[in-house]
């Protein structure tokens, strides 16, 4: 009995190698131990020139994709970070500038980019104001990139993750996706939009090697809320730390800021074939925001 079970173990372990750990973990592209590879994979990620999105495409990078970086501007400086990112991982990464409130220029980044088999829709922006003095221009621009951009994206990328016989797009959508704060109607309502937007697209694509996921990110520690913590402490008459637990992190129940390389990892996880049969749904990156 003893032998049979130890037999049985061997067997199991032998047939699941992500989940038990007993063997080298089966990836997406290459094999190469517990390490992933994207070699030969392109990865388009809007807004992407900092925060959130920079990390992201640092992240792909790393595990061997070749990056599209975007935003809004078209500044040396732009173009300076794909070259420094592209020798920094041994990959190929160029800057694609385009305006994400016109439908057209998202449809156009794609194209230009001449591949696309990750997509990652990060491009967003936010204003704060009770709904009777929210200025409609301010709606319309949130709702143009923060949910309109992706479904651009995503109509122009499919075709060409059909024809590759592979695809991975992952939103970037927030804890605002999934539960809401006031005086943020306009984020809250497109947030929730990407949520529904994935759910779609992975129904859609559920029958093809293509997969459409949401990562619901609660407050990530980014260059622009960095900057916001010194007004935020003398604002509150608090040091730093208490800040940041007390104020900043109140929703937060972990009291930690998300980091923009777990977001990147997480990411990366979405493209590997452990993940192929995680469709249309959203995964959390909150410290138990939406636990409450």
């Amino acid at each position: 009995m003893r032998a049979f079970f130890f037999g049985l173990i061997h067997i199991v372990m032998s047939f699941c190698p992500v989940t038990c750990g007993a063997r080298a973990y089966y990836w997406a592209g290459k094999k190469t131990g517990a390490r992933m590879t994207l070699s030969g994979k392109t990865a388009i990620i809007t807004g992407s020139n900092s925060g959130i999105g920079l990390g992201v495409a640092q992240t792909l990078a790393q595990a061997g994709a070749n990056v599209v970086l975007n935003s809004f501007t078209d500044r040396p400086e732009d173009h300076a970070l794909a070259a420094r990112i592209a020798k920094e991982y041994n990959i190929q990464a160029r800057y694609i500038q385009a305006d994400m409130s016109r439908g057209e220029d998202c449809r156009a980044l794609i194209q230009k980019a001449g591949a696309c088999d990750i997509l990652v829709n990060n491009a967003g922006v936010q204003h704060v104001a009770a709904i009777e003095d929210f200025p409609p221009e301010k709606w319309d621009a949130i709702i143009a990139i923060n949910l309109s951009s992706s479904f651009h994206t995503i109509a122009a990328a499919l075709p060409m993750m059909r024809s590759a016989g592979w695809g991975r797009v992952i939103n970037i959508a927030s804890a605002h996706g999934l539960t809401a704060s006031p005086y943020k109607v306009a984020y809250v309502a497109a947030k929730h939009g990407i949520v529904g937007l994935s759910k779609t697209v992975g129904l859609e694509t559920a029958e093809d090697p293509i997969t459409c996921n949401a990562i619901c990110p609660g407050y990530v520690l980014t260059p622009l809320v960095e900057a916001q913590i010194p007004d935020t402490m003398k604002e509150y008459g608090m040091d730093r730390e208490t800040v940041i637990k007390e104020v900043m992190l109140a929703r937060q129940p972990s009291r930690e800021f998300a980091t923009t390389g777990q977001v990147g990892e997480t990411a990366v996880f979405l493209c590997s074939d452990a993940a192929a049969q995680i469709t249309g749904t959203t995964i959390s990156i909150d410290g138990g925001w939406t636990a409450l």
